[in-house]
């Protein structure tokens, strides 16, 4: 037999507006409901994103791998660019080739004049330094192997040799006519 007291003014005016007794807990569901939906998503939208780290964290680390496969393989090349530019593996190639080195080299001077002695690129003997890969099944005294096929860096019997005692002789100029002095042309 308990009764509720009455309420009176301001507070019966309150108690109007609040739905009594099942309603209350009947408000309360929609808000629960948006908690856990909440929670849910969350939880979801983590497992999305632990997901998506992961599969990155794999493309990075081939990624990693790819770019030092490609790292090691650009130093072999340059290793190789290395090895076939240097002096004594030109002289070689250019020795295989049949090519021989050049001879005394002779400058013009601006008035036409010829400065030094030429001598013919095919008198000039030389040796060719070994491959690097000859060197370990050579001796130190043996002569360097010479490629078959390829022309000799000796003078054929038929061409005349050049005295280096003299100048150099000019072709003869018709009466007229004059050298041009002109550099560049």
């Amino acid at each position: 037999m308990s009764r509720k007291p009455e309420l009176r003014g301001r507070a019966a005016r309150l108690a109007r507006l609040f739905p009594a007794g099942r309603a209350r807990q009947a408000a309360r569901t929609p808000f629960v409901l948006l908690v856990v939906l909440l929670l849910g998503g969350g939880l979801i939208g983590l497992l999305v994103l632990n997901s998506a780290l992961s599969e990155g964290s794999f493309k990075l680390d081939d990624l990693q791998k790819q770019t030092k496969n490609l790292t090691d393989e650009e130093q072999a090349l340059q290793r190789d660019i290395d090895a076939y530019s240097a002096p004594d593996a030109l002289q070689r190639r250019a020795h295989e080739l049949g090519m021989v080195p050049g001879g005394d080299p002779v400058f013009l001077g601006p008035d036409g004049t010829v400065k030094g002695v030429p001598s013919p690129a095919a008198l000039r003997q030389t040796t060719v330094p070994p491959a690097p890969e000859a060197l370990g099944t050579q001796s130190a005294g043996a002569p360097a192997p010479t490629p078959t096929g390829s022309a000799t860096a000796t003078a054929p019997a038929a061409s005349a040799p050049v005295t280096a005692a003299g100048p150099t002789p000019t072709p003869s100029l018709t009466p007229g006519t004059a050298p041009t002095t002109t550099p560049g042309r």
